[in-house]
């Protein structure tokens, strides 16, 4: 049974309003009327949202975009719903739709957690991407780590059979946490024998490379359900 008092505390984020360029401003203006899906706590057709039947891939805490709009633009068979909170990456990656002119990227300024809940349907999704989400390093703030069993559980239950869940990490001891997550959940397999290698879809960041320069290690974890 689900912890009710577990359900209200839950979130996906912590609200950092960030300061908005003129130019994030007025892309998110212009462009969330078109890409931008809004939160409604009622069920949601995906395919409706595209206009298209496709695979449908969700990534929670898009960031800047930059990624995000690459991984769309060269995987145009595929479709991406992105969820950030975060108001300049919001921004930032309407601008890169605009630029690239993406049609297969639709965007949710909210609370991932609460879209899984009320408006994505169970076996909804072909696969989850999480990728370096806010480590919390410090040892008495891992308990807010986004990747843990609750939110896992209810990430399987979106995914059709055969989807897969994808999280990547540049923090040595959140990904030992999220394998142990992911490898506790009995619905989930490894796709790898332990930590995947980098897979060609996630575009190597400029941060990523600069850390693996200086000898940064990288984590990815790649599980498939059941």
């Amino acid at each position: 049974m689900e912890n009710p008092a577990f359900k209200r505390a839950i979130r996906s984020f912590v609200l950092r309003q960030g300061h908005l360029s003129s130019g994030q401003q007025r892309a998110m203006d212009e462009g969330m009327p078109k890409w931008g899906i809004e939160y409604r706590p009622e069920p949601i057709n995906l395919e409706q949202a595209f206009g298209r039947a496709a695979p449908k891939i969700l990534e929670i805490g898009f960031g800047m975009g930059g990624a995000t709009a690459e991984i769309a633009a060269s995987n145009p068979d595929k479709d991406y719903l992105g969820i950030e909170v975060h108001g300049p990456g919001v921004g930032n990656l309407c601008k890169l739709i605009e630029e690239k002119a993406l049609s297969n990227l639709r965007l949710m300024r909210h609370d991932a957690v609460e879209v899984l809940d009320h408006m994505l349907a169970d076996g909804s999704l072909d696969g989850v991407h999480i990728f370096f989400p806010d480590p919390w390093h410090k040892k008495r703030h891992n308990k807010r780590r986004l990747i843990q069993s609750p939110l896992v559980e209810k990430l399987v239950k979106k995914l059709k059979p055969g989807g897969y869940l994808h999280a990547a990490t540049d923090w040595e001891d959140y990904a030992i946490q999220i394998m142990e997550v992911m490898s506790g959940n009995a619905d989930l397999e490894n796709t790898a024998d332990g930590y995947a290698p980098r897979p060609d879809y996630r575009p190597l960041t400029k941060f990523e490379a600069r850390g693996i320069k200086l000898g940064h290690g990288v984590w990815d974890v790649i599980f498939r359900r059941k």
